[in-house]
């Protein structure tokens, strides 16, 4: 008997995000992986799943495939406020709404906490870590403080003609801004601005800065853990296109202005 989905409260949000279709992770997975362990692929954690298999085909367990699915839909559920500031949230319970056992759900939220998204709450499971506007300036003014000089010397030394190549990505913030979603946003926002340090050359660059930037996503405490509306993902997504217009006139105050007040606005 197909176990029934935890009942939701008033006013909240469906978790695990539903797809298109209504659908959760573990319809995506399709009747034929019910009852499967949850170790045996990641069928039932969120993200594309592999093509079907041959018949009689040996399977191949993919564990480390299951934690990126997992770590990948807490972090949507992080940015997207899902999972609120504050709240408690243990690995089985978390396991059992995404259709997995608890331990790649435990071991993604390891990561998590490494990474400061949450706290460990010792027999109790862990708890999304609340911040507050001070830290998110603090975040801004690292990255401005390690993006904008990049961004600048890439101005300089850039050809012109190479930023038709971040046009495509800039265009994916407006259309994932036009859909409202945050999450959606978040994700093509990081890859504008992965793209766009790429170009320095530099892999640890653009690791530590993409890390800050996810970090600088998730919501703050309180009544400021609203989502962002409709207006201002539009609004963010514009400054890429003006900011891509600046490089391709070499316009270097322009730049700089830009980019710190990409930083420096509501949360990016």
């Amino acid at each position: 008997m197909e176990q029934a989905r935890p009942r939701r409260r008033a006013g909240e949000a469906a978790w695990p995000p539903r797809d298109a279709t209504g659908g959760t992770p573990e319809d995506r997975a399709g009747s034929g992986a019910r009852g499967a362990h949850p170790h045996d692929g990641p069928a039932g954690a969120a993200g594309a799943l592999p093509a079907p298999r041959e018949p009689h085909a040996p399977r191949v367990v993919r564990r480390a495939s299951v934690r990126e699915q997992v770590l990948s839909a807490l972090r949507t559920a992080l940015v997207s406020g899902e999972l609120a500031p504050g709240e408690v949230h243990s690995a089985p319970v978390l396991g059992q709404r995404l259709g997995v056992s608890a331990t790649p759900v435990r071991e993604a939220m390891q990561q998590l906490a490494l990474e400061g998204a949450v706290e460990v709450v010792p027999n109790r499971g862990f708890r999304v870590a609340e911040r507050g506007a001070r830290e998110l300036a603090e975040l801004a003014e690292v990255r401005a403080l390690l993006e904008v000089p990049v961004v600048l010397r890439l101005a300089r030394t850039v050809p012109p003609e190479r930023w038709a190549e971040l046009r495509p990505p800039a265009e994916r913030t407006v259309l994932a801004a036009s859909s409202g979603c945050a999450a959606t946003y978040a994700e093509a926002d990081r890859a504008f601005h992965r793209a766009l340090l790429s170009l320095a050359g530099n892999a640890e660059l653009v690791r530590i800065a993409e890390d800050l930037h996810r970090r600088a996503q998730w919501p703050q405490a309180g009544g400021a853990a609203r989502a962002r509306g409709h207006a201002e993902l539009l609004a963010d997504a514009a400054e890429h296109h003006a900011l891509l217009d600046a490089l391709v006139a070499r316009d270097l105050d322009v730049v700089r202005r830009l980019v710190e007040e990409h930083f420096t606005g509501a949360r990016r």
